[in-house]
């Protein structure tokens, strides 16, 4: 049986890893690296305990530090795993610092590497998540797209060869965990939340967690909401809220709950049961128009530019006026059809990787 290395690191790549080990270990033998990038128990312990995802065969433990710091430590411990178990392919996921390293070690020692969620652009390189998305696409053997819109963007870069529309992963999991988080999570009746009687609050990527203008504006919007607003607090940001910078901001929206980060259960009741979602986060944008909950893009753009053109996205960045009026009028209630493929994603992927490695 031949050998898959999955790399993971951070929340949205342990939420793709649930149905892809799922298929995957029918015909593979995978071994699994945590890179530790996310590991507050919050943000990755609990998740591989209500998805069923198999424990890692490796932890590296990198936790945080800067781009250049993190990205190198998770190379070499990569790269000597790697010298170690001599797999047969190398799947990572996304656009992190655990993609890109996981990609890299696996190409430099002449390892085929699949990309799950190739082809995404942002089109603005001054993000991180970009350059890893880029650089990942153009070393990988095999790219697994979620949309034809990935599908087109790699092709007019030239990258046409071993592409699949597979739809999206995350799809695969929100079907089959929905039905699971209606029956077991409780947590919209724990907070005393009524159904769309709240709006949930998500903001983690340093664009604007690293900008005390970005901050300000958006907040000052969040004032204006009459109704809970509820934010599981990303532990970047924890401390920056309790700060003497912060306080005088916070402290102004009355109507403001910040909470500890969830697992993927409570965060998809939540996200079912709010009025409107207010993110930054990618995965979130899609996890909203999958649930057809209306979604406000603190952003200035989005990869999934999908959900904005089938009416359940606007992105409005950090400008206040812009965010208030969405919290007021963004109203969508047409339905659309969901151009993310089946929920058979891992099932195709799985057997584009057979096809490759036989």
């Amino acid at each position: 049986m031949k050998k898959i290395l999955t790399i993971l690191g951070a929340r949205p790549q342990f939420i793709k890893a649930a149905p892809f080990s799922q298929a995957v270990r029918n015909h593979f033998q995978e071994v699994i690296i945590h890179t530790g990038q996310h590991y507050d128990d919050n943000m990755s312990r609990i998740f591989f305990d209500e998805m069923g995802i198999p424990k890692p065969d490796y932890n590296l433990n990198v936790r945080s530090g800067t781009h250049g710091k993190q990205t190198a430590q998770m190379l070499k411990g990569i790269e000597e795993i790697l010298l170690k178990e001599k797999p047969d392919y190398v799947v990572v996921f996304g656009d992190t610092n655990s993609t890109i390293a996981g990609a890299l070690a696996a190409a430099k020692l002449h390892i085929p590497v699949g990309h799950i969620e190739a082809g995404l652009r942002s089109f603005n390189r001054k993000m991180p998540e970009e350059i890893n998305r880029i650089t990942t696409d153009v070393i990988s053997a095999q790219l697994f797209c979620p949309t034809a819109n990935a599908v087109s963007l790699l092709a007019k870069e030239g990258i046409k060869n071993e592409v699949y529309l597979c739809g999206d992963i995350m799809y695969d999991a929100m079907q089959h965990f929905l039905p699971v988080s209606k029956e077991r999570s409780k947590i919209v009746c724990e907070l005393g939340l009524n159904t769309g009687g709240y709006i949930l609050f998500t903001m983690h990527r340093p664009e604007n967690t690293d900008n005390i203008n970005r901050i300000r504006n958006i907040f000052k919007a969040l004032k204006n909401v009459d109704i809970p607003i509820i934010y599981p607090v990303h532990p970047r940001m924890r401390a920056r809220l309790e700060s003497h910078e912060m306080e005088s901001i916070v402290s102004n929206i009355p109507m403001l709950r910040v909470i500890d980060p969830i697992g993927y259960l409570d965060m998809i009741a939540l996200e079912k049961n709010a009025n409107k979602i207010i993110t930054d986060s990618g995965g979130m944008q899609k996890e909203a128009f999958f649930l057809q909950v209306p979604c406000i893009t603190i952003r200035n753009e989005s990869e999934w530019i999908e959900t904005v053109d089938l009416g359940y996205n606007i992105i409005v960045g950090a400008d206040t006026d812009k965010i208030v009026e969405a919290i007021q009028s963004f109203d969508p209630v047409h339905e659309v059809e969901c151009p993310y493929g089946s929920g058979d994603s891992a099932e195709l992927i799985t057997k584009a990787i057979l096809s490759y490695l036989n």
